[in-house]
């Protein structure tokens, strides 16, 4: 298993379901380590990491010495993973907002919908049905990522999506140098015991690592 480092520090908002997507992390790849600690961010610290993955950071969780390091890796071919509110993370850094895709603006209250599988390429999305309903908290975003779009969320099918028939929540890119990879599902706990979700998130991890080869 590739080595990969789980991130999770909040300055925010802080979802219940950190400890959940932290173990479930763990359990799909064995050389996962995980922290609250920005000092990890340095040259030396990412060295030997296949990815980094952000699991449901909140604000402002890096220093100006983590966040250089953080792009260097990035463009030296470093792996990302953002997990739901990564993309309320670091507003202030025009880097993350390119290296997440898009950032989050609003959300109206957990509820079920269904999500359209608009790509059925990519091995995070190969295993699931083409209409996948499930419970969420289903973020609105500031902006449509110029990323691809693998997942898009059926707003006729929830009360209080405000971006229409285009709504993201899935996407994935390899502008920066390494793979990046956001998947805004996992508000919950009971998300990461879903079977379907844990695929999605181990086949995403796989990816942005090039364990798919």
């Amino acid at each position: 298993m590739s080595r990969v480092l789980v991130f999770s520090r909040t300055t925010g908002f802080r979802h219940d379901s950190i400890p959940a997507g932290v173990e479930a992390i763990r359990r799909l790849n064995a050389g996962t380590e995980a922290t609250e600690d920005p000092g990890v961010f340095t040259p030396d610290g990412l060295a030997g990491f296949a990815a980094v993955v952000f699991m449901n950071t909140n604000g402002e969780v890096l220093t100006d010495a983590g966040r250089a390091a953080l792009e260097a890796y990035v463009r030296g071919g470093g792996g990302f993973l953002g997990v739901h509110s990564a993309a309320a993370t670091e507003y202030g850094w025009p880097f993350y907002g390119d290296l997440v895709g898009a950032w989050f603006d609003r959300h109206p209250e957990v509820q079920p919908a269904t999500i359209t599988v608009c790509d059925r390429d990519h091995p995070a999305t190969a295993h699931l049905p083409a209409a996948w309903t499930r419970v969420d908290e289903w973020y609105d975003f500031r902006s449509r990522p110029d990323a691809r779009v693998l997942l898009r969320v059926d707003e006729p099918t929830y009360e209080g999506g405000a971006m229409g028939a285009d709504h993201p929540v899935a996407w994935c890119h390899e502008r920066l140098g390494g793979r990046s990879f956001y998947t805004a599902l996992g508000h919950t706990i009971e998300s990461y015991a879903e079977p379907a979700f844990r695929e999605h998130l181990a086949r995403a991890l796989e990816w942005v690592t090039r364990a798919d080869g």
